[in-house]
């Protein structure tokens, strides 16, 4: 397979995964995603901004959010994000640091 033709799959494929989280399953939550999976939202937008950085092309968290969301990230978290218990937390403390690295102060 030519490298055009991967960049192609690869982007649809992005594309895919990124309807099914906005449209299909704007339910399910960042913290689910990151205790199971080892990653979420916010790291699938980190993952946008450094590759556009990576390009030369200047783009904020913000933006980089919208991207992702597909709304301003507050009106998403007031429209779809609800409070996770104690141990949900815990788990996403362990998952984070695992995935991502230490919390920044």
């Amino acid at each position: 397979m030519d490298d055009k033709t991967r960049t192609e799959l690869e982007a649809a494929a992005f594309r895919a995964l990124m309807h099914h989280l906005l449209v299909k399953r704007p339910d399910v939550q960042n913290i689910d995603l990151m205790n199971l999976g080892g990653f979420c939202r916010n790291c699938l937008s980190r993952w946008y901004q450094e590759a556009a950085a990576e390009r030369g092309i200047a783009m904020t968290k913000d933006e980089a959010r919208e991207v992702v969301y597909g709304m301003p990230y507050a009106d998403w978290v007031a429209s779809h994000q609800t409070e996770a218990d104690a141990a949900k937390k815990a788990a996403f403390d362990t998952a984070f640091a695992e995935n991502v690295g230490p919390k920044q102060a």
